[in-house]
């Protein structure tokens, strides 16, 4: 059963008019982000996990149905639409051939499911956005450390579970996200003790180890290291875990309310998730309150014309890539010279300055990851395209602050990781049309 909306799915363009300043209430789904890696994990330890909080975003019901194809049972309770349970399969499944999961750029997670599954996994390589080369050189090294035999063509890797049972002990050449879980769920499948040394730390990393704990894993994180060891009785049963509020879609939400000069509540998030994002709206002088389930833009005052830094990193606490779009198509309406940088997803800028350039944004791109531009600066609509899942909600975010009508196409991209944001911009005030295919 899938969980996205009828009405969603039938649009993929919206007009966009700028109007009074967004204001009210509103709630985010859970976080593909979090959401992909936590299914995974589901997948790979041996008990039920009933998860709730489960987006209706494309991306992660492709995901669901992939791990069903991976011979895992997947259950959505009638009274609780937006829960999955995911439940062992009947026995071991021949190795699916999974060609359509390369429309999601996190499609590594479905190896450890695959090994415990199969024992080898077959997948294409990662493609969903368009924003620079997946590497998957580290997720190869994490395999290997484990003995597993990783083989490559044209079309895709392969994984073969290797045989050891002795503790892995690795340390990443940076702080991936996607090769620190792709680690700590190879371990839940083999059931031995990790330790990772340079590990990344973001929420979802965080959330994948707590998860674990809820069945008996001893998970401890610090900035040196992971640490895993594996349960010393048998599972439990069923597990039940919580997918997080999406964080950037809060942020997209939060600077798209702070650029139209209104004010409103965002809930449903974790709010320690959206620290570092709240603290450079603080600078920028956007008033905001954060509390532990809730983010609260204020009525702008003065803007405080400090130049904005938005680069994104890996470090623990730094600032997540995907803010990054929403704060340009923010800064846009403020006044300084603001710096951005994403060096994680080489491609972004590449799809998003082109798009605003046709807005009137003028935005210096000074390399291929790093682009600058001085505001406040005056936007006029215009048809553009979501090229990819934040490009096209900072284009939602610019095209309400511009003057005159905008059309939004490409909207099969944005659904890939909101179920459906321009409902919520309505929700807010924003006055925004959908146009029936």
């Amino acid at each position: 059963m899938s969980l996205i909306p009828a009405l969603a799915t039938g649009v993929d363009i919206v007009t966009v008019r700028p109007g009074r300043p967004l204001s009210g209430s509103v709630r985010v789904d859970g976080s593909k982000n979090a959401a992909l890696p936590l299914l995974a994990a589901a997948a790979s330890l041996r008990c039920g996990v009933h998860l709730s909080g489960v987006p209706a975003s494309a991306d992660v019901q492709l995901m669901l149905g992939l791990l069903q194809r991976c011979g895992y049972r997947i259950a959505h309770p009638v009274t609780a639409p937006g829960d999955a349970i995911v439940l062992p399969g009947g026995g071991t499944a021949e190795v699916p051939e999974l060609a359509d999961a390369a429309r999601i750029r996190a499609s590594y997670y479905l190896v450890a499911p695959l090994l415990a599954a199969c024992g080898q996994a077959h997948l294409p390589w990662p493609g969903g956005c368009q924003i620079g080369d997946r590497g998957m050189d580290v997720h190869f090294k994490v395999y290997e450390a484990f003995g597993d035999t990783v083989l490559l063509d044209d079309n895709g890797y392969r994984v073969r579970a290797g045989m050891g049972r002795d503790p892995v002990v690795l340390t990443l050449p940076f702080r991936s996200r996607g090769a620190s879980i792709a680690a700590v769920l190879r371990a839940v499948v083999s059931g031995r003790s990790l330790k990772i040394g340079n590990p990344n730390l973001s929420p979802e990393t965080t959330g994948v180890l707590a998860a674990l704990r809820t069945a008996g894993w001893a998970a401890h994180a610090n900035e040196q290291q992971i640490t895993l060891d594996p349960p010393s009785g048998d599972p439990p049963g069923t597990v039940s875990w919580r997918v997080p509020g999406d964080k950037i879609e809060a942020g997209t939400l939060a600077c798209t309310i702070a650029a139209t000069g209104g004010e409103g509540r965002i809930e449903g998030i974790n709010g320690p998730d959206l620290k570092t994002f709240a603290d450079l709206l603080d600078w920028l002088g956007i008033p905001v309150t954060l509390a532990p389930d809730a983010l609260t833009v204020h009525r702008t005052g003065e803007p405080s014309g400090r130049p904005l830094r938005a680069i994104a990193s890996l470090a623990p606490d730094g600032l997540d890539a995907d803010f990054e779009p929403a704060l340009i198509a923010l800064a846009l309406g403020l006044p300084g010279t603001h710096l951005f940088a994403d060096s994680i997803n080489p491609g972004r800028h590449g799809n998003l300055l082109p798009q605003l350039a046709l807005l009137g944004a003028r935005i210096d791109e000074l390399s291929p990851t790093q682009c600058r531009l001085t505001g406040p600066q005056r936007l006029t609509g215009a048809p553009v395209k979501a090229t990819d899942i934040r490009t096209g909600s900072s284009l939602l975010a610019a095209a309400l602050t511009a003057c005159g009508t905008s059309t939004v196409t490409g909207l099969d991209q944005l659904r890939r990781g909101h179920a459906d944001l321009p409902a919520k911009l309505r929700m807010l005030g924003a006055d925004i049309s959908e146009v029936p295919r």
